[in-house]
């Protein structure tokens, strides 16, 4: 083999991966030729070529190629370095050099495509934008790509076309090409590729996975499949992970704390636990333990209880356990999460259990019921689960609130669902509205939590396409952000996605315009002292008033006061967070059916009832899924079924909302009008801005702030007097706020009752 040749074939991502070495985001690593504490090894993959920029390193100065690179780093002559990079490439055999040689075996012949598969990877855009979209990574794991272009040109051999329709790579259609020659169908086009490989190590089939939308052709075996991937297990293997599929093998493969402390067999689908891999398990005499990493889905659980049974009865005494994705299978929650959330998966995942009666059963008691948090999933099924919630939210350190912080728990965990909420908190400086988003915050799995003080005008259109889904975003201070992340972030919210043309360089360093998307399933809780601006804008937007109350002060100075005297233990408020984050994850998505909604209404008196009527819905629909272990769930499909019980809850929750909604002042100007009213008690009574500062114990710019706008809205007047012109102020109009709450009480409350009797009859 010519040294041309060995450049075309041998990439420097394979020599990195046959020392072992992995490049960081930017292509970087710590060199390998000289003690180096920051990375200034930089690697083209572009070029194939390396350099390093430290002056210290003996190849300074010196662009390298892939053969300078093996020269350098077995301290060797320039041919062993060709010898050892032929080598590399699997050609130890000096008569068999190409991969088109007539004696090939089949595993020699699918060794060298698989290469020439591999060293595709790093030139083909298609194949990197389809494994970086499935967060796999090239440089990680021996993966390769089908571009159908491997029998063309002067790559074309009758010796390989010969062996390629032998093997099933190509098929021959009888056809011609538009040169009149004979054309071939290939097989696994447009695919990434893996290798099965057999007891010995060897390559004996390949693995295709398209990269293209297509719902009818996703998965190709070679003809006659044989082998298992990644390979076969050591024979000192002790604990076995089965995944339903090659891709989520690939995923956890990954992660090198499950490759170091784990052995991995990919099945073939839910039917794909064959002959080969029963006989593989059953040769690992020191096996002690089988973790099933299926879909969580119903043929994913099925699938387990059938070949748990089995595996139980080829290997007697091995225990078997169930790790459950958080979300549809592994290579999905790898991709919405970061990679410890696996190593928890793993610590957490639960026994399978067997019926007493003939021990072979399905798991726990239904394979519906995740493994993760066995507390947590026996708080879900416990009935007044939401009483019992708001009481371990409380233990958790949010003191009083209880409807609004229970409201912005279910706001929040939204996030799971298709449609998700979002909340604004609203109140006057130093209220704790800040605090009270960041303690509901903490109550979520950390790894899908994003916190933000501020958001630049162009930031979460720079985000990547998938970075922004099934998370909660938290956003410290709102009135802090200019109009255009205001404006993508009303967008976010209300369209779930943003789209944006983009200048890029293209190869050749000119400009060039490009389409960027990116999807946004979160939810969010966002604080501000002016809710109303925003909530105008924002769809699906809730307002939630800060309690500002004197009992509420005294409520939270008392639990501070506890705190400081050692009365209150803080591991109880990590222990209460930590018990509240294992439920969440046991929840699982499940869309929400309601059958009463045509029978609910808001009252006529409520401002922007389209707005509010969603709202109520969804709140309603969000009970139902907290509640959803003691829920009925639809035979036609994945649905839950709201009961009567949710619909009161909901109410109960969101009420304070609805009340805002139809109130024309915010929640913290109401507050305040209604404690002016109660200091006052006759509406005659004339006072001043400083006799109210100081009796209410406000700040003057606070202060003025709500005399103000209670004047523009004609609830109070002013009056000069005196040479001073000194301003003072009455009380125009005295509503009777309590009347009304009580008026959309009893409207809503008799509406559950009517709803109530029509349905006993």
């Amino acid at each position: 083999m010519e040294i041309s040749e060995i450049k075309q074939n041998l990439t420097i991502a394979n020599v990195l991966h046959y020392y072992g070495l992995k490049t960081d985001k930017q292509s970087r690593l710590n060199c390998p030729f000289h003690q180096d504490k920051t990375p200034s090894f930089q690697v083209y993959y572009k070029t194939q070529t390396a350099y390093c920029f430290s002056s210290s390193c003996k190849t300074h100065g010196k662009s390298m190629d892939v053969i300078d690179f093996i020269l350098h780093k077995e301290n060797c002559t320039k041919a062993e370095a060709i010898n050892k990079a032929k080598e590399i490439l699997g050609h130890q055999e000096p008569n068999k050099k190409e991969r088109y040689q007539q004696d090939l075996s089949r595993e020699q012949f699918l060794t060298n495509m698989f290469q020439y598969f591999k060293n595709a990877i790093s030139n083909s855009k298609p194949a990197k934008e389809y494994l970086q979209s499935r967060s796999l990574d090239f440089k990680k794991i021996e993966v390769g790509y089908n571009g159908g272009q491997f029998h063309h040109g002067a790559r074309k051999d009758e010796t390989l076309i010969n062996q390629c329709l032998e093997y099933g790579l190509l098929i021959d259609k009888n056809i011609l090409g538009r040169t009149g020659e004979k054309a071939y169908g290939v097989f696994g086009k447009w695919s990434i590729c893996f290798a099965l490989r057999n007891r010995e190590n060897k390559v004996v089939s390949l693995y295709f996975r398209s990269t293209l939308n297509d719902d009818k052709a996703k998965h190709y075996y070679l003809k006659n499949r044989q082998g298992l991937y990644p390979n076969y297990p050591n024979v000192n293997t002790k604990k076995l992970i089965l995944t339903e599929s090659i891709i989520d093998a690939a995923s956890l493969l990954q992660i090198k704390n499950i490759e170091e402390n784990y052995s991995l067999l990919a099945c073939y689908g839910t039917n794909g636990l064959t002959e080969e891999h029963i006989k593989a398990i059953k040769e690992l005499k020191q096996l002690e333990e089988i973790i099933f990493a299926f879909d969580n889905d119903t043929a994913g659980k099925e699938a387990i209880t059938k070949y748990a049974n089995l595996l139980l009865e080829e290997v007697p005494g091995v225990k078997i356990s169930v790790l459950e994705p958080i979300n549809k299978d592994i290579n999905e929650t790898l991709q919405l999460h970061n990679e410890e959330i696996f190593i928890e998966l793993l610590d957490k995942r639960q026994p399978f259990i067997f019926s007493n009666e003939n021990k072979k059963e399905e798991i726990s008691t239904k394979l519906e019921t995740p493994p993760l948090g066995v507390g947590g999933l026996d708080f879900l099924k416990r009935k007044h689960l939401l009483k019992n919630l708001n009481i371990e939210i409380g233990k958790a350190g949010i003191v009083g609130e209880e409807n609004s912080r229970m409201l912005l728990f279910l706001i929040i965990i939204s996030y799971l669902n298709k449609s998700p909420l979002h909340a604004l908190v609203q109140g006057s400086s130093g209220s704790g509205k800040t605090h009270i988003i960041s303690r509901i915050a903490d109550l979520m799995p950390q790894e899908d939590v994003l916190r933000f003080t501020r958001i630049t005008e162009s930031s979460l259109y720079n985000w990547g396409e998938f970075d922004l889904f099934q998370k909660v975003v938290i956003i410290e201070d709102l009135d802090g952000l200019k109009e255009d992340a205001l404006y993508a972030l009303r967008e976010f919210i209300s369209n779930q996605v943003l789209r944006s043309s983009v200048t890029i360089k293209d190869k050749k360093g000119n400009n060039k315009s490009s389409h960027k998307i990116v999807k946004g399933q979160f939810s969010s809780l966002s604080a501000t002292t002016k809710g109303e601006t925003y909530e105008d804008n924002m769809s699906r937007s809730f307002l939630i008033a800060v309690d500002e109350s004197k009992e509420q002060t005294a409520r939270i100075i008392e639990y501070q006061n506890k705190r400081n005297a050692g009365e209150i233990d803080p591991n109880e408020s990590q222990k209460a967070i930590g018990f509240i984050q294992s439920m969440v994850r046991n929840l699982k998505v499940y869309e929400v059916i309601n059958p009463y909604a045509t029978q609910l209404h808001l009252p006529e008196k409520v401002h922007k009832i389209r707005r509010l009527n969603e709202m109520y819905q969804a709140v309603i629909k969000q009970v139902t899924f907290l509640n959803q272990y003691q829920r009925r769930i639809a035979s036609a499909g994945n649905y839950l079924i709201t009961e009567i019980e949710d619909i009161e809850q909901a109410t109960e929750i969101l009420f304070e909302s609805i009340v805002l909604k139809v109130d024309e002042l915010d929640g913290s100007l109401r507050q305040f009008f209604e404690k002016l009213k109660k200091y006052l008690k006759e509406q005659s009574k004339e006072f001043t801005q400083r006799e109210i500062r100081q009796e209410f114990n406000i700040s003057k710019s606070q202060c003025s702030r709500f005399f103000i706008q209670l004047a523009e809205l004609e609830y109070i007047t002013v009056k000069y007097s005196g040479n001073l012109r000194l301003q003072k102020y009455r009380v125009e109009y005295w509503d009777n706020h309590q009347k009304l709450r009580a008026e959309i009480k009893d409207f809503l409350m008799n509406q559950i009752q009517q709803i109530k009797n029509s349905d006993s009859k």
